[in-house]
């Protein structure tokens, strides 16, 4: 087979959703992938910690605005003149907005108000920042300080709407599908959660207000694909104590592959308007907020677009089969397959022996024919008589 024709076949099954893709029957390496996911993030987060921002730390934030007048006054021009005036590196530094509109933001530890003159007349002196008036001007040089109570207190409501959030999601998905779908379905939440917390941690980015409430927003994108793959599983497992065709395993992975093109078409559609976000928040606007909402956003829709196809089913799999009903039903299912192997290959060996086969009619007349051979040789009598010799009539003339 061709490469195309390999990557149409792959298409094609992923467009019929007829079951080809075993994922369910592999389950134990999504648990070893997912698990070691897990564990790399824990370890992150207990060791490395979180980058907080200052809105958790609390700190000082000057910003002016980015033209001067000898030019544009970039990020590193700025950060340049803090760390001199200052003593200390800043703790970020960027530019946000466009145009005549655009400033920029140094964040750093709490100064005192001395230092914080300090700096802003440096900033001056050096960069030359024209105000609303045209003219370069300190009074364009703002600061303010920002109180660590501030993130705190949006943490404690974060974690509030959260707990509120797995409370009424539990008893929805307990009263529409049934106790273990729930289960599973916050498994696989809780393993969203705890990805992207671990990611951020890994890779150093920098935690705001607009990462906790990104972080808020990917759980609904997480449980809606997992509820979509549940209600696909539920209509196909309807009655299925009373079948044998297929086992509740094999019907929930028929399920997975019906919703399979379904749910990748979703999630790369969500997607890109969080990349277009991100692009935006980056590159145009410069704008942090954005940045940090749009990026907790992929990384934790990434993270519920694996965990609902790869992770949620599979252990509602496992949860399901603990049930004797169901370990049951497949037996039935073994025994029935059993059963229908065993009279194909009866069927089987009896078309072997088909009397209406030519090759088997042929064979058999030769047979016949090599035992009439060696009875002659050890001269057996023939089967059929000899007829008498034939005497002559008298024809009623005289001979003379």
């Amino acid at each position: 087979m061709t490469e195309d024709a390999k990557k149409a076949s792959v298409f094609h099954r992923l467009y019929v959703g007829t079951g080809a893709f075993d994922i369910v029957g592999k389950r134990k390496r999504w648990y070893i992938f997912f698990g070691v996911l897990v564990l790399v993030s824990l370890a992150s987060i207990g060791i490395r910690g979180f980058n907080l921002g200052i809105e958790f730390e609390g700190g000082t934030q000057i910003q002016l605005p980015s033209h001067g007048v000898h030019g544009v006054i970039t990020p590193g021009d700025a950060g340049q003149v803090f760390t001199d005036a200052a003593g200390r590196q800043p703790s970020s530094t960027q530019t946000v907005g466009v145009g005549n509109a655009a400033t920029v933001q140094i964040r750093s530890e709490a100064l005192d108000p001395p230092t914080v003159a300090k700096v802003k007349d440096a900033l001056f002196q050096q960069l030359q920042p024209i105000g609303s008036t045209g003219q370069p001007s300190v009074q364009s040089i703002s600061d303010s300080a920002v109180s660590a109570s501030w993130g705190q207190e949006i943490s404690q409501k974060a974690l509030i709407a959260l707990a509120v959030f797995i409370v009424l999601v539990t008893i929805f998905l307990a009263i529409y599908f049934e106790r273990w779908m729930a289960v599973a379905a916050l498994i696989s939440l809780v393993h969203d959660i705890l990805v992207t917390a671990g990611i951020y941690s890994l890779v150093g980015f920098e935690v705001t207000p607009a990462t906790v409430i990104g972080l808020l927003t990917i759980l609904g994108f997480s449980l809606y694909d997992t509820v979509v793959v549940f209600d696909k599983v539920k209509e196909n497992t309807r009655g299925l104590l009373g079948l044998t065709r297929r086992t509740y395993a094999e019907t929930a992975n028929l399920a997975l592959n019906q919703t399979l093109m379904r749910s990748i078409n979703t999630s790369v559609i969500a997607l890109l308007p969080v990349l277009g976000l991100l692009v935006v928040g980056y590159f145009l606007l410069g704008s942090g907020t954005l940045q940090d909402l749009a990026l907790v956003q992929l990384t934790g829709m990434l993270a519920g677009v694996l965990s609902s196809l790869f992770l949620a089913t599979p252990l509602l799999v496992d949860l399901k089969m603990r049930d004797p009903k169901f370990r049951q039903q497949a037996e039935r299912v073994r025994a029935r397959r059993a059963n229908l192997a065993r009279k194909a290959a009866e069927r089987d060996a009896l078309e072997d022996f088909d009397d209406t086969d030519d090759e088997t009619v042929s064979s058999r007349e030769s047979a016949s024919r090599r035992e009439r051979a060696y009875a002659a040789a050890a001269s057996v009598p023939s089967r059929t008589q000899k007829a008498a010799p034939r005497r002559g009539r008298p024809s009623g003339k005289r001979k003379r």
